[in-house]
């Protein structure tokens, strides 16, 4: 029986060494960029934000070292940059976290936290979240995994911050590498009460729930397999490899990414070594 608190893929998290850095990349890659946001104090980090609809992405980086982000600095320490966390969607992450710990697992949290956001119109508002973790220990390929409720998604869906040179229009894919992408899938698949799906070149498919982007796990090989002209260099064996995004002007999406787009068989990509050790795929929507 599916989880009731959870629809589906909500955002992923780009862990980045240097905040400003990633975020003026990415914007050199055709993206629009939010206007940098400070989380609250215990949370000890800053993010940028790349909105699409339903779901987004997020360069997150540690502004200062607390309990609460020892898990993201340890993976910068061990990996590097690239992605770190997944989030579902939480209608009710109070009552989400309470389903999770009839399953068997004790969850982190709820955990309620915001950060100021300057509105368009030069007004100081809010954006305001609660969250919630499966265990630290519990992470699908190497990909730690959380829900999180917006409670104003007003402040964080902004029309104007969700139209980008590069056409990107929503999330259909999480690629996660492993060694064993059955089991990895598996494990996601149990997590959030999903079945496994198999692909024709051997990867597994877990759909994350209602019309949301589904995970692909798969191995380093199959991996290059599919985008025989991208270097993987820096992905790791096991963990978050990519993202593939539908885009409304497969065209505009190779203009506006420039000299960083590769062209693979019927998509635009960024190689990791380019996006902050993301693999960025461009479809068209």
């Amino acid at each position: 029986m599916a989880l009731k608190n959870i629809i589906g893929l909500d955002h992923a998290v780009v862990m980045v060494k240097d905040l400003d850095k990633a975020a003026e990349n990415w914007k050199q890659l055709g993206f629009t960029i939010s206007p940098r946001g400070t989380h609250s104090a215990h949370m000890g980090s800053g993010n940028y934000t790349i909105m699409l609809d339903p779901d987004y992405m997020e360069l997150l980086g540690v502004l200062t070292p607390t309990e609460h982000n020892a898990p993201a600095r340890a993976f910068l320490e061990k990996r590097g940059e690239g992605i770190e966390r997944i989030a579902f969607t939480a209608v009710d992450s109070a009552a989400g976290a309470e389903e999770i710990r009839a399953r068997g697992y004790v969850p982190i949290g709820p955990t309620d936290f915001e950060r100021p956001v300057t509105m368009p119109d030069g007004t100081l508002s809010a954006a305001k979240f609660r969250t919630f973790q499966w265990p630290t220990a519990e992470a699908p390929g190497g990909v730690r995994i959380f829900a999180c409720q917006h409670k104003t998604r007003e402040t964080v869906w902004i029309p104007e911050l969700m139209k980008h040179a590069n056409g990107a229009k929503r999330l259909e894919r999480a690629l996660v590498v492993s060694p064993e992408p059955a089991r990895d899938a598996a494990h996601l698949a149990r997590l959030i009460d999903r079945d496994v799906k198999a692909e024709p070149d051997g990867a597994a498919a877990v759909p994350s729930g209602s019309d949301r982007a589904e995970f692909i796990f798969l191995t380093k090989e199959q991996l290059g397999r599919r985008y025989r002209e991208v270097s993987l260099a820096g992905l790791p064996e096991r963990g978050g490899a990519g993202l593939v995004l539908a885009t409304s002007d497969l065209g505009a999406a190779e203009k506006a990414i420039g000299k960083s787009g590769l062209r693979s068989g019927d998509a635009v990509c960024v190689a990791p070594q380019a996006a902050n050790g993301t693999l960025l795929v461009f479809i068209q929507a």
